[in-house]
């Protein structure tokens, strides 16, 4: 067996870090794969360094060392200091059949419904099941009034109560639920440090150095090299940033806008997200927010999404101030809880979600790099897929092959040749 010491963490960490990367040493023990080619890989632990910490990384971290890999888990900030932080934490079942992320997204609903259980979810990051309705709403420059909306009001809750042209259910407690996205990271993370031996590098990924066309190593700004018998590389939108994939397919940014809100009247709040049909008071399209109440007593309000170049530092991103006021205007508008003076703002803020030019994320081994792999490219499925994406991971990279889903179809080989892909 190998004993990785976790180093002194330098003071500049957030309390978070400072507290994984000072738990404890770690014992990793060696990995059993049913790969023909593990002989190697029983007598010495796999070394697996994954690069970045949202929550495709940490799922990913998380999956790996449960199955005996030695991990260690570069970010470059904080852990879900970006969307995985910020998203909204919606799951559901089935809104992605028909496609290609059908299987994969079905996995990890299931997948997040046993961490739940295995990690104390409802308590530790506000797992639960919730009811999810379609809402079509009016913008009112006077304050909801209360009265019975039109279409099939019952199932409308009594906390909603704008001016609702229309209203249906989209989700039952079976096939919808929701976490707290950040806490579902960390706790994630806390439990892979604690339980499994994961080491927290806090660092800047400067390259991938490749020998006889395999990967040996990570380099991070300022000269550390960590070496690795693998490397995957969980980037998220900063995918872009990295030459090694971007001159293979193109992950853009899309920049989503989110507000928090603490209404005074917490109890008043059932757990109902609403998707909407908002119909601005000047005309116009609709817009699509969402709104999602949070055990927490929180409610979390999205929308106002364009494609806006990536920042260097996640730390950077912030709220265009229109956007924000749009999201204002929606929360009071759907309900006079979430309007001045009746709730609190607790955050205003924007991330980038990780998109491909066809809509697929990219999971596999990198073409023409041995033991490279890359994870990215969720879009706003992040949070929902992260949990299967993790888990098949940790079997491609251990086992040679994924059997909790089947990942030819999101295999990075498919750009290969495709000149459209290139950045």
């Amino acid at each position: 067996m190998v004993v990785v010491v976790i180093s002194s963490p330098p003071s500049s960490l957030s309390p978070f870090l400072l507290q994984v990367r000072n738990s404890r040493t770690f014992v990793c023990t060696s990995i059993r794969s049913s790969s023909s080619s593990s002989s190697l890989m029983d007598e010495h632990p796999r070394r697996v360094v994954v690069c970045g910490g949202g929550v495709i990384g940490v799922c990913t971290a998380y999956f790996l060392a449960k199955k005996g890999a030695c991990v260690t888990l570069v970010e470059k900030s904080s852990v879900a200091c970006a969307a995985s932080g910020k998203a909204g934490g919606f799951l559901a079942l089935d809104w992605c059949d028909g496609g290609l992320v059908s299987a994969l997204a079905r996995a990890s609903f299931d997948l997040h419904r046993s961490l739940a259980q295995e990690l104390d979810g409802p308590q530790s990051y506000g797992y639960r099941p919730l009811t999810t309705l379609s809402l079509s709403i009016t913008e009112s420059p006077d304050p909801p009034s209360g009265s019975k909306p039109s279409g099939n009001s019952n199932i409308v809750p009594g906390w909603v109560d704008g001016r609702i042209r229309s209203s249906r259910t989209i989700g039952t407690l079976e096939t919808t639920a929701q976490v707290h996205p950040q806490l579902f990271t960390r706790t994630l993370i806390t439990k892979a440090v604690e339980s499994y031996g994961v080491e927290v590098v806090i660092g800047k990924l400067e390259s991938v150095e490749v020998e006889g066309g395999r990967v040996r190593s990570v380099v991070l700004e300022g000269g550390r090299v960590i070496d690795s018998d693998a490397v995957v590389l969980a980037l998220g939108p900063w995918s872009c940033k990295l030459e090694l994939l971007s001159s293979l397919f193109r992950v853009y940014g899309l920049k989503a806008h989110s507000i928090v809100l603490e209404p005074k009247e917490t109890d008043a709040i059932t757990p109902h997200a609403l998707f909407l049909s908002y119909y601005p008071s000047q005309g116009g399209n609709p817009l699509d927010p969402e709104v999602y109440p949070r055990p927490t007593g929180e409610v979390y309000v999205c929308g106002m999404s364009a494609e806006a170049e990536v920042p260097d530092d996640p730390e950077q991103i912030a709220g265009n101030p229109e956007s924000i006021q749009v999201l204002k205007r929606v929360a009071r508008t759907v309900s006079s809880h979430l309007g001045e003076g009746e709730a609190q703002v607790k955050a205003e803020q924007a991330c980038f979600l990780p998109c491909t030019d066809d809509g697929v994320p990219v999971i596999g081994e990198v073409p023409g790099i041995q033991k490279c792999y890359v994870a990215t490219g969720h879009s706003c499925w992040g949070i929902l897929n992260g949990p299967a994406t993790g888990a098949a991971m940790a079997e491609l990279v251990l086992d040679g092959h994924a059997s909790i889903v089947d990942l030819s179809g999101f295999s990075p080989a498919r750009f290969v040749g495709s000149k459209k892909a290139l950045v």
